[in-house]
């Protein structure tokens, strides 16, 4: 009887280890072919589709498989960043302070660093593509993501306010870094370094802010003010086709073709506005208009009182760098006491104009390029203008370098006078500076103060002639023309208009 039972066990404990297994190696067949499926999905998936999936924090190497996967660096960053970032700590305060006080928007007195730590968290290098897209040199662009945890507090003073702590907190980082490095023959074998933040996909730096001890209402626009700070930096200092170039190995070596040159002109006239949003309680705004290409070379027109649907037709000349990704800004503000209220924003692309070819855009004004910040989608209005874009020829090239370096050069020297606070008020005193080079009485100043040109009447010659030459190129009027600087004392408004001032046509 037992050995009848033994054998009925037997064969049932078979039978059931045959179907277990053979359970098995079906699910795992099912499971091989629904991942099969799904990989030939992703496979099919287009780079537009894996945005819409994965957002826009997506690693560059998903799409772009020529970006490779470097894990070994990432353990080796994490382990060395403790004595790395106490050392860029007093590298980026030493080299970023001066940016702050040259970038600071009128509203604010002193931009500065009260506290830099990076924290203990590394960056993480998602992948690296490297590129050879010209003889001689190697490009390396590398996708950087950052969310640490920095330990930064600024330092803010306004007008009739004491210095405010402002805490940067949730500080995240998501750009692609292109590094280029210029070989050279002899040891260490390359001569200079490029590094520049690519222009796509678009560098993001977000972070919340946060007063210390204090509020951030007590200075209004602070944190809108140190939003187009930063992205003032970002964009006119490191994103591409703006770059910083290091000579490196104590090599001597000619940097001048690894530097950004003007590449054309751009004639910009300000026809008109329609249907602008009316900010004031009483009566109606007072618009200007400001254009750029760069922050720091910022033009404005004259203000019309009281008016909606303004008529300017002042032109002006601007400098691009690169057709192919710098674009025109067009801001209208309403002048009033203390802060000017923007009344819309605007942007168009320079590649979409054809040298020598005249061109009139209506565009359509919005609270904010930043889609996140846009509260409302009313109506704001439009702005008319006419482009004309002409490229440079060498020599007009190597003419418009020079005086545009003679020009930030006497920028600094009136700010180092006392003349403007920063050059981000070259809205309404230094402004002449780019351009026509002549007198000029600046924000602010008292009587009887010679700013710029050979002939000064009363008080002090604070710049020397020689930049007649930059209204040929660098943003200023066309239609105004130089004069004498008057003996009598006049009004800011006056003195910019008889001293190369915006006139209508």
């Amino acid at each position: 009887m037992g050995l009848v039972s033994g054998m009925f066990m037997g064969m049932v404990f078979g039978i059931s280890l045959m179907a277990g297994w053979r359970h098995m190696i079906k699910y795992r067949s099912t499971k091989r072919i629904a991942k099969a499926a799904d990989i030939k999905i992703l496979g099919a998936l287009s780079r537009d589709d894996l945005k819409k999936i994965c957002g826009d924090n997506y690693p560059e190497w998903i799409s772009f498989p020529v970006y490779e996967q470097v894990k070994w660096l990432n353990k080796h960053l994490s382990k060395l960043w403790p004595f790395v970032a106490e050392a860029a700590s007093a590298v980026i305060k030493e080299s970023v302070e001066p940016l702050l006080e040259e970038y600071r928007p009128p509203g604010i007195t002193s931009l500065k660093f009260s506290k830099l730590s990076l924290g203990t968290v590394a960056p993480k290098i998602e992948g690296i593509r490297v590129q050879n897209l010209k003889k001689g040199q190697i490009t390396m662009d590398i996708d950087l993501r950052w969310g640490g945890d920095p330990s930064i507090i600024l330092g803010v003073e306004a007008a009739l306010v004491a210095s405010i702590p402002i805490q940067l907190k949730n500080l995240q980082v998501f750009t692609v870094v292109r590094v280029i490095f210029q070989l050279a023959e002899e040891i260490p074998c390359i001569s200079a370094v490029v590094v520049a933040l690519l222009a796509e996909p678009k560098p993001r730096i977000d972070y919340t802010l946060k007063a210390v001890g204090g509020s951030l209402t007590a200075v209004p626009g602070i944190s809108d003010m140190i939003d187009d700070t930063v992205n003032s930096i970002v964009t006119d200092m490191l994103q591409w086709p703006h770059r910083i170039v290091v000579p490196i190995g104590g090599i001597p070596v000619d940097t001048s073709e690894l530097e950004l040159k003007p590449e054309g002109k751009l004639t910009v006239t300000v026809v008109k506005a329609n249907n602008l949003k009316n900010l004031e309680m009483i009566g109606k705004s007072d618009p200007y208009v400001v254009v750029h290409i760069r922050p720091l070379f910022k033009i404005k027109t004259k203000v019309i009182e009281n008016n909606l649907n303004p008529i300017w037709n002042e032109t002006f000349e601007l400098i691009a760098e690169d057709r192919e990704t710098q674009e025109l800004t067009v801001e209208v503000f309403d002048q009033d006491i203390g802060q000017d209220k923007r009344l819309g924003i605007a942007k168009f692309r320079l590649i979409e104009l054809e040298p020598e070819t005249p061109k009139e855009v209506n565009l359509n004004l919005l609270s904010s390029l930043d889609t996140l910040k846009i509260k409302d989608n009313k109506d704001r209005g439009s702005c008319t203008i006419k482009l004309l874009y002409h490229q440079f020829n060498k020599e007009e090239q190597l003419i418009a370098l020079e005086e545009e370096k003679r020009i930030l050069e006497e920028r600094k020297r009136l700010k180092e006078a006392g003349v403007i606070g920063s050059t981000m008020d070259a809205l309404d005193g230094a402004a002449s500076l780019v351009g026509s080079g002549v007198g000029m009485v600046g924000t602010g100043i008292g009587t009887g103060v010679g700013l710029v040109g050979s002939g000064v009447s009363a008080g002090v010659g604070m710049v020397g002639s020689g930049l007649s030459k930059a209204g040929k190129f660098m943003g200023r009027t066309v239609t105004g023309h130089s004069s004498k600087k008057s003996e009598t004392t006049t009004t800011p408004d006056e003195s910019k208009e008889e001293n190369g001032g915006a006139k209508p046509q």
